[in-house]
């Protein structure tokens, strides 16, 4: 069960909702998704000691769960966005080489038709 409280137009949360205050509008955000060390190397296309290196430089957010490495999803998109080999291992090894084919070719079920 959550418990709210105002004060002074802040709204504190007791639960497992994180908040944000931006111009005076709420926006609740869920639990950050976390990945293991092997999922994420099989998703960026990658060695675990690759990640495991990042994680031992502090260059990934982490959490320990039942012993096992849990990484912050958000922090780790940006770490592979920033080094190039990490990018570029991604796009023709990892998830990246299947981006062209999610691309919606029939203008039909495009979810932003073009106008006639």
């Amino acid at each position: 069960m959550c418990a709210f409280g105002t004060i002074h137009k802040l709204l504190f949360i007791n639960c497992n909702y994180k908040l944000y205050y931006i111009n005076y509008k709420f926006i609740f955000m869920a639990d950050p998704i976390r990945i293991s060390i092997s999922e994420a190397a099989r998703l960026f296309g990658l060695d675990s000691k690759t990640i495991r290196r990042a994680i031992k430089a502090g260059e990934l957010r982490y959490i320990v769960v039942r012993g096992r490495y849990k990484i912050n999803f958000e922090s780790l998109l940006k770490w592979s966005q920033v080094k190039p080999t990490v990018r570029n291992k991604s796009n023709t090894q990892g998830i990246g080489q299947y981006v062209e084919k999610w691309k919606i070719s029939n203008k039909l079920y495009s979810p932003k038709p073009e106008a006639q």
